[in-house]
């Protein structure tokens, strides 16, 4: 199939998957993730490691490391062997950034968009990728399959990316902090960072490849999918009260709040957070909730989804009770901006 052909198939697709509310399609042509038995065309496994660890979650370093995204598979390559794979729009939406320089991050060379999805700003991000489309700028608006690079395997990690393991990293994200780099600088001014708010550090991801199975599901029983219920769904690790009233996450994300129970004025939330992080629910409290006085307050942790998916580490088990660890603790102040 021609480069023009199947760009002319995605955006087609693409349409047709608007008009039924279907906000996101596949970044490369890889179609495999849609195939049962397939997934081992579809994901690019770590060294070593089978398919799984290509996928997202608590997928690396035998589970106990986090993948915040999808490695996808190269289909199409040059005569020297290296990826020519187009990388397109996976939504409607905006550049917001990008590093042209490999050696800056993790990531290699990387492109994150901007998308208003169901009164939601979510993000997409794309990286190791061989090289950025011609004329590519921050503030470019992008329909859903047009082509922003072509894939590649630009890392700073000290193994690098091998030609047969060339993929597409892609997540699908919300922004922690809107103020990233002064929390940062006022929280660990040593750390370097060089992306200022669109460091992956405050990218919470969400998980693509159940997000596109789900889009898939709603779209065959010609159902619109609603990234926000699909969010809310997301299985809880933990639950916790945060007795800060201008709640940040909570402003930027009226859709995942739920209403108040109380019409008293509220002194904070209770913040149900996915095994990743992810705030998927606030609920406002009044200062009847708050009555020890702590900022921040463990309610209780699922210990089944604790055994699924424990990698963050933002909670352990002392004794018989929970309690968060530090990495949870300096999670939640990124959320709450302290």
């Amino acid at each position: 199939m021609s480069r023009c052909l199947w760009l002319l198939m995605v955006i087609a697709l693409g349409q047709a998957v608007a008009a039924l509310g279907q906000p996101f399609h596949l970044p490369t042509p890889n179609p495999a993730i849609f195939e049962s038995g397939k997934e081992a065309d579809y994901f690019t496994p770590t060294v070593g490691r089978t398919w799984p660890s290509g996928t997202f979650g608590c997928v690396r370093s035998g589970g106990r490391q986090m993948h915040e995204g999808l490695d996808i598979k190269c289909v199409q390559r040059d005569a020297r062997g290296e990826p020519i794979d187009p990388v397109s729009a996976a939504a409607d939406g905006t550049i917001v950034y990008i590093n042209a320089k490999s050696g800056l991050s993790n990531y290699g060379k990387y492109i994150v968009m901007q998308h208003e999805i169901d009164q939601l700003a979510v993000y997409t991000l794309y990286a190791h990728l061989r090289k950025i489309a011609d004329n590519l700028r921050v503030g470019q608006t992008k329909k859903t399959g047009e082509i922003i690079a072509t894939m590649g395997r630009t890392s700073n990690t000290s193994q690098g990316i091998s030609r047969e393991r060339a993929h597409l990293h892609f997540e699908i994200c919300l922004l922690a902090n809107l103020g990233y780099s002064a929390w940062l600088n006022k929280n660990d001014s040593g750390r370097r960072n060089d992306h200022g708010k669109w460091n992956g550090q405050n990218l919470l991801g969400i998980d693509p490849w159940n997000l596109f199975l789900s889009q898939r599901k709603a779209q065959a029983g010609r159902q619109a999918f609603q990234l926000r219920e699909f969010i809310r769904r997301q299985p809880v690790l933990c639950r916790v009260l945060v007795r800060f009233p201008d709640f940040q996450w909570a402003n930027r994300h009226p859709v995942l709040v739920e209403s108040p129970s109380s019409p008293k004025a509220i002194a904070g939330y209770e913040v149900s957070l996915d095994s990743n992080g992810v705030p998927v629910r606030c609920v406002p409290r009044d200062a009847a909730a708050f009555s020890d006085n702590e900022p921040v307050k463990l309610l209780d942790v699922d210990a089944e989804i604790y055994r699924k998916a424990a990698c963050r580490k933002l909670v352990f088990k002392k004794g018989q009770r929970w309690q968060l660890t530090a990495k949870g603790l300096g999670h939640l102040a990124l959320l709450t901006n302290q």
